[in-house]
């Protein structure tokens, strides 16, 4: 019986992940992010991937130097097909120069998907808090995010 009880619920917990993958569109989104010339993680490659209705976000940035960003999103559908908030945190190492900066960020934007083009948009700001080499905080990072995506 606890066996037939465990498949129940197994079958149920992908049957509602499958759901909410389907709410977002898309699970994974390889692309380019734009982003504001001041903060640590700026322009660069960007990796979306959904596990249920959250996902996680790789940035791999060029800007002054080169930057490594890692973010857990929270996302929520808008009354807009297709479009959806978010919302997460993460953190970040950037080495410029001869300086290495490490701190955390956070994400709060749009994120829409076309329904017949495999393409996502976001538009999100990421403030930043340096820890390491020099504490402080980064408001302008707005930016703007084009990618590719994969069912």
């Amino acid at each position: 019986m606890k066996k037939i009880i465990a498949a129940i619920i197994i079958a149920l917990s992908f049957s509602l992940a499958g759901k909410a993958q389907e709410t977002n569109g898309y699970k994974d989104a390889l692309g380019i992010r734009l982003g504001s010339s001041v903060p640590v993680i700026q322009n660069g490659v960007t990796y979306k991937h959904f596990m249920n209705k959250n996902a996680i976000e790789g940035i791999l940035s060029f800007g002054d130097g080169v930057g490594l960003c890692g973010l857990y999103e929270i996302h929520k559908p808008l009354s807009t097909q297709n479009l959806q908030w978010l919302i997460g945190f993460g953190g970040y190492v950037g080495f410029n120069n001869s300086t290495t900066n490490v701190g955390g960020a956070g994400i709060i934007g749009l994120d829409y998907k076309f329904d017949k083009v495999p393409l996502n948009l976001t538009l999100d700001w990421k403030p930043e808090l340096n820890l390491v080499s020099k504490i402080g905080f980064e408001a302008s990072g707005i930016g703007f995010s084009a990618r590719f995506t994969f069912k």
